[in-house]
């Protein structure tokens, strides 16, 4: 629940290790999609809950029900795929029930996608208590398909971008999409394909990487601008 809640996965703002630990406790929530049934009244009967901070957490959780399927497929934790193989997955089978009803071979046929990699997703759909978890996810009204990127047309498009920091307006995962659905792609490491790195505070690392390799540094507001925002 707490790599599913988590920033780079579902980003269920408020919803940290110590919530979840007194939900778990609580008996309210025993799996990923009972936190879709939570309601502002249940949550602030709960101690450390005030009426605003049940209700931010219940908009934020009805918010994450939007993220794509690529977003979907990582907060499963599903062994060996990371956020660049969900992606990937994603842009390939387009739903998740394409993906889980998809042989091994196919799988393995994805670039970028190994034979470890292919057994452990095929191996996942194939348990019927995580075909079951999927299924209730859909059912609670979370998305279960991948948006169509703007591609050749986009702004973005051929472009590669490596987020760091803290930006001030937009999660990494809404940076990531945005990106995405102009055409660009987002890599989690500067080298010198990097077109740009999006910097907010607290940069570390990646920004030294890019003054290192002459890589040019930009802001949120100027990638909004480049979207056309």
């Amino acid at each position: 629940l707490v790599h599913f809640a988590s920033r780079e996965a579902m980003d269920i703002r408020g919803l940290g290790v110590e919530r979840i630990r007194l939900l778990l406790d609580t008996g309210l929530v025993k799996h990923a999609p009972d936190l879709y049934q939570l309601t502002a009244e249940r949550l602030t009967a709960l101690e450390g809950f005030a009426e605003q901070s049940a209700r931010q957490l219940v908009a934020a959780i009805d918010a994450s029900r939007a993220r794509p399927l690529s977003v979907v497929l990582f907060a499963l934790g599903i062994r060996h795929v990371g956020k660049t193989v969900a992606s990937l997955l994603a842009r390939r089978f387009g739903t998740m029930i394409a993906l889980a009803a998809a042989a091994q071979e196919e799988i393995e046929a994805v670039p970028g996608v190994g034979p470890a990699i292919d057994e452990t997703v095929t191996q996942y759909f194939r348990e019927p208590g995580n075909r079951k978890l999927v299924e209730e996810l859909a059912a609670a009204g979370v998305r279960m398909d991948e948006p169509r990127s703007m591609s050749a047309a986009g702004p973005l498009a051929g472009k590669s971008y490596v987020l760091t920091g803290t930006l001030p307006g937009l999660s990494r995962q809404e940076a990531t999409d945005l990106i995405e659905q102009a055409g660009g792609r987002v890599t989690g490491s500067v080298s010198r394909k990097t077109d740009a790195v999006v910097a907010g505070e607290t940069g570390g690392s990646k920004l030294e990487k890019a003054s290192e390799l002459g890589i040019e540094v930009i802001d949120e507001a100027e990638l909004l601008r480049r979207l056309g925002r």
